[in-house]
């Protein structure tokens, strides 16, 4: 059985029910915070607790509710702040020397390889990190949910063709880290969104685009539990 190499702690913080992540590279002790907001104290104390350096700060996107700790956490250490190059163009934020990637980019925390894949929907320059097998996808994908279109930003043509792409390309055991705790639960796999996700139904990017802007929002409310495909058909939601 091969050693692990990462865990991924969750702390759920602020009143929008935000999930910040801490990415711990089991070989070294660095960590790497994942849209740090609203509770630094509480970041740095989960850090402290696991005695880990956080070395790096990652964005998934730049909405509010997901950055508002940063400054404050680099009050605390020397982190990189990382973030896609689309996503640092649309948020015309000056930040002191951010390193700026493209989907498909990685870099190492310590020993453990995170890779970026641009997600653009919920913002033109939204990433998920995937670590070995899990992947964060802060307001890109929820669990049985997906990040509103309809904010600064958002472009719901994109969001169709981003939760396509993920649907087909990534492996369906894959482990799902969601920005939000909307959810009946924390996590899943991607094969139980497949399956019970309304977002990840649709073939069709007309209905979709009807569904997440004019639809969803009118009939179903958090916490949000699976809806599958004939379901969404017997409530004449999907054709």
């Amino acid at each position: 059985m091969p050693t692990q190499k990462t865990r991924i702690h969750a702390l759920e913080l602020g009143p929008m029910e935000n999930f910040i992540y801490l990415i711990e590279d089991i070989e070294t002790a660095q960590a790497a915070v994942v849209d740090p907001a609203w509770d630094v104290n509480a970041i740095i104390e989960k850090a402290q607790s696991l005695d880990l350096e956080i070395n790096d700060i990652l964005l998934t996107h730049s909405h509010h509710d997901h950055i508002n700790g940063i400054e404050e956490i680099l009050n605390h250490t020397e982190a990189r702040i990382h973030l896609l190059k689309p996503e640092y163009e649309f948020w015309s934020h000056e930040l002191d020397k951010p390193e700026l990637h493209h989907g498909g980019d990685s870099f190492k925390l310590g020993s453990t390889e995170i890779s970026m894949l641009h997600t653009p929907g919920h913002t033109p320059g939204s990433v998920c990190y995937q670590v070995e097998n899990e992947l964060i996808t802060g307001d890109t994908l929820f669990v049985y949910g997906c990040g509103r279109c309809d904010l600064h930003g958002g472009n719901p043509e994109q969001m169709f063709n981003t939760l396509k792409d993920m649907k087909h390309k990534l492996d369906s055991s894959m482990i799902i880290h969601p920005g939000h705790n909307y959810s009946v639960t924390e996590t899943s796999t991607l094969a139980e969104q497949i399956a019970g996700n309304p977002f990840l139904h649709f073939d069709d990017e007309a209905d979709f685009i009807n569904y997440r802007m004019h639809v969803h929002d009118k009939t179903r409310q958090d916490p949000y539990g699976p809806l599958s495909k004939s379901q969404m058909r017997v409530a004449d939601l999907l054709t």
